[in-house]
């Protein structure tokens, strides 16, 4: 069973929670961060994206943008923009989008049990987005990025959770730009604290990354950087936001590729028809069902169909990001392992079909392919069978925002 403790939020004064919140370090880049935050000088992306404060030409991993992000995190608690919760406490963060609800809990969990599987992963991390958040953290003294965990839905949790929304005020509440609701509530009361760490103590045999990896593991390699003797306990966890299952909703994940690895368009469309019923569309298409693709080529849509004798029903080998992997992929563009080849490149299914078709007629990309999301239940039975996704299977929207809740580890 799954260990999770209440912790002394970082958190804005409720007048600055709108201004504060970011979105997520890593959906952004360093251009985009910077035109999101200018006007804003309580934007939480100064301290997450502090490369933003500093000249254009220096590298966003310099020393100095850590040593920037540590000063100007200092500065928001002296400006009193930030403050730091009086005592341990659970915080329950509700998102709404389009009409949908999800409600999670923000605690810190256990190293220990990420190292020991009870934190279940899906995905490889790459060594160089690891280093970026060990030096983060060890530099700034805080978890600012929140670790979305998935768990099997438990309906005493949910009657416990939902029951305090409703009869509780929230502290923060707002809609941001881009129209998704935010919404906080502060579990400071000691018996529901400890009801709520018992009941996922009793009830909940594991819970799964949905979303940063990168951020759980480098919060294990921070604390096994330092000598046992000399570890503080807030390294032993780390900042979470466990999600029940039956809330969560996955978008699709889609690929980009540079060039048709020596193929002509005819050719490439010929070669595709040996693992894929290929027929073409007169506008854009968003695949409706499981093992269906959308390829767009040349100004042109195609819905690929996979051949029935191109899967089974293994947990892994079942997935469309598999699929497409040994059949299309590999064999007809060369590309053997995603998260190193500098040729393909990943779009999140929230910027739309659109974004896909700009960058093959900007000509940067020679095509692009549109997936069906990943169900939670396939990512359950996945990290269940201790196997591995490829990079960038899964996207899950709407996303935490960054600033509202951070956990500091040298207390």
């Amino acid at each position: 069973m799954i260990t999770i403790t209440p912790f002394k939020a970082l958190r804005p004064e409720a007048q600055h929670a709108k201004s504060v919140a970011s979105r997520p370090y890593d959906v952004l880049n360093s251009k985009e961060a910077k035109i999101e935050a200018q006007g804003n000088p309580n934007s939480f992306l100064h301290i997450t994206k502090s490369e933003i404060d500093l000249p254009e030409t220096l590298d966003s991993h310099h020393a100095d943008v850590y040593l920037k992000a540590k000063e100007n995190l200092q500065a928001f608690i002296s400006r009193k923009i930030l403050f730091q919760e009086h005592k341990p406490c659970y915080y329950i963060y509700r998102l709404q989008m389009n009409g949908a609800t999800q409600a999670g809990l923000v605690c810190t969990s256990s190293v220990d049990d990420y190292e020991n599987g009870l934190i279940k992963k899906h995905e490889f991390t790459r060594p160089d987005k690891e280093l970026d958040r060990i030096t983060h953290i060890q530099i700034t003294g805080a978890q600012t990025g929140n670790v979305f965990l998935a768990y099997k839905q438990v309906e005493a949790i949910d009657t416990l959770l939902n029951n305090w929304m409703a009869t509780k005020d929230c502290q923060y509440n707002f809609i941001a730009d881009d129209g998704v609701q935010h919404s906080i509530w502060v579990v400071q009361d000691d018996a529901t604290i400890t009801q709520i760490t018992q009941l996922f103590k009793t009830h909940v045999p594991a819970s799964y990354i949905a979303d940063g990896h990168h951020r759980a593991a480098s919060a294990a390699k921070v604390r096994a950087a330092v000598a046992p003797e000399l570890q503080l306990p807030n390294m032993s966890c780390f900042l979470t936001t466990l999600f029940p299952s039956n809330q969560l909703n996955i978008i699709d994940y889609n690929r980009l590729v540079k060039d048709l690895n020596g193929h002509s368009t005819k050719d490439f469309l010929a070669a595709l028809q040996d693992a894929f019923e290929v027929e073409q569309r007169v506008a854009t298409y968003k695949p409706d069902q499981l093992h269906c693709f959308g390829l767009y080529l040349d100004k042109k849509w195609y819905k690929l169909t996979a051949k029935p004798d191109t899967y089974s029903s293994d947990a892994l080998r079942i997935l469309d990001i598999n699929i497409l992997q040994e059949h299309l992929l590999t064999p007809l563009l060369g590309i053997e392992d995603q998260r190193t080849d500098p040729r393909i490149d990943f779009v999140g299914g929230i910027r739309g079909l659109e974004a896909l078709e700009e960058r093959v007629d900007s000509g940067e990309m020679a095509l692009a392919i549109s997936l069906y999301p990943v169900s939670i239940s396939q990512l359950f039975a996945v990290a269940d069978n201790n196997e591995v996704m490829p990079p960038k299977s899964t996207w899950f929207e709407p996303k935490l925002r960054d600033g509202l809740l951070t956990h500091l580890i040298n207390e």
